[in-house]
């Protein structure tokens, strides 16, 4: 027996999972045959996760503003990370495991068996939601997880990042095509097959179009692969953005604290021209010129020497602050122009793939799905002929 394995970015929709509604497509008399192997509260999970981290991090912070009351809402309501992420595994389609039969049944006990791993491969993964549907046409399942990564140098210690997650397990982003989350989807895909195959099924592969789904439906997971490998890259761009962010309020400060210093020289020297202590005496009748010179002048001008070697030397310390601050912030300023371009630039992209996601919509309602789908065979038919005349041509000259 041969099936094949569908893995999908999710909604997220824990309502709908846990079946609290029910949609066009569930079968409500089926319901009882779902499994929920998890449901956590998602923020006591975060309470779990990153109280103890929060509570480091807010305990340095210097300045209210910066200090974080609560992580999840944070989290929910920035731009970098998404609170969880979402993946729905499948095996075969409709046809050929319904859930109704007998390979229904034994794709839920495949599926069940994975299950049980997945969090001990994944220890930078947090699963807080797993439901095993049954009432659909083909079982299938959804695993919610929060990514996270310890040892953090930015924000806190412990903090949410799918990239980062992914990297500490070992998937490391190289290519397009091999992003952290490729690399991790094709690795869960493997281990499902695994348990296939102790189970007598066979995975079959079915290169780039995946059959067993509509084009439309292979499409659009292809574009939220590439859009959730967008979103890590905004995600390390607006990090790196914050950072700047922070620099410039810390320089902020130290402009301020030199403004502060010069209202109190400045102070000061307002004092130098209306306190007694700071006007030189007439002499008295009686006092002879040397004793004047010996006992009022000359204490006068140490004095006025100390003063001025010190404040000299308060204004070397600070010119050099202000030298160094001013490198500084400009080539922060030169850093933040370049990744707030390539936030433009990766928003771009996103728009694009958006684009085209609805340009598939409507060449499917068009054309219909058989014939979109013939059209794309055909398409890469093409592609490998022309490629293999290429290598031919090729060889013939290195001959």
């Amino acid at each position: 027996m041969q099936r094949t394995i569908s893995v999908m970015i999710g909604k997220g929709s824990t309502k709908h999972n846990c079946r609290a509604f029910h949609a066009a497509n569930t079968d409500p008399e089926r319901t009882y045959l779902n499994r929920s192997y998890c449901n956590d509260d998602i923020q006591e999970v975060y309470r779990d996760l990153f109280s103890e981290a929060l509570e480091r991090y807010n305990e340095k912070q210097t300045r209210s503003d910066r200090v974080i009351a609560d992580y999840y809402e944070k989290i929910r309501s920035g731009k970098q990370e998404k609170p969880f992420h979402e993946i729905i595994l499948q095996i075969g389609n409709c046809d050929d495991m319904n859930s109704k039969t007998e390979n229904g049944e034994l794709a839920a006990k495949v599926l069940d068996e994975y299950i049980e791993l997945f969090q001990f491969r994944n220890p930078n993964l947090r699963v807080f939601s797993v439901h095993l549907h049954m009432d659909e046409a083909t079982p299938h399942l959804h695993i919610d997880f929060v990514p996270f990564i310890t040892r953090s140098k930015r924000g806190l210690d412990t903090r949410v990042s799918l990239k980062q997650a992914l990297a500490a397990q070992g998937f490391k982003g190289g290519t397009k095509e091999e992003t952290e989350w490729n690399q991790w989807v094709n690795s869960e895909k493997n281990q499902l097959a695994s348990v296939m195959e102790r189970h007598g099924i066979e995975w079959q592969r079915k290169g780039t179009h995946e059959k067993h789904l509509s084009v439309l439906d292979y499409e659009k997971k292809m574009r939220s692969e590439e859009v959730a490998e967008l979103e890590t890259k905004i995600e390390d761009l607006q990090v790196a953005a914050q950072d700047t962010k922070k620099f410039a309020e810390e320089i902020q400060e130290k402009l301020d604290r030199l403004q502060y210093h010069k209202s109190v020289v400045d102070l000061n020297a307002r004092k130098f021209d209306i306190e007694a202590e700071w006007q030189l005496p007439e002499p008295t009748v009686l006092m002879s010129a040397s004793s004047y010179k010996t006992k009022v002048v000359e204490p006068f001008i140490k004095k006025l020497k100390d003063i001025i070697k010190s404040l000299v030397s308060q204004c070397l310390e600070l010119r050099s602050s202000v030298n160094n601050l001013s490198s500084r912030l400009y080539r922060v300023s030169a850093d933040n122009e370049k990744l707030m371009e390539r936030i433009k630039e990766v928003k771009r992209d996103n728009r694009t793939l958006t684009e085209i996601a609805e340009d598939y919509r409507r060449i499917k309602n068009t054309l219909g799905a058989e014939q979109l789908d013939s059209i794309l065979d055909m398409a890469q038919a093409a592609e490998q002929a022309q490629r293999q005349y290429v290598r031919l041509k090729k060889s013939g000259r290195e001959r």
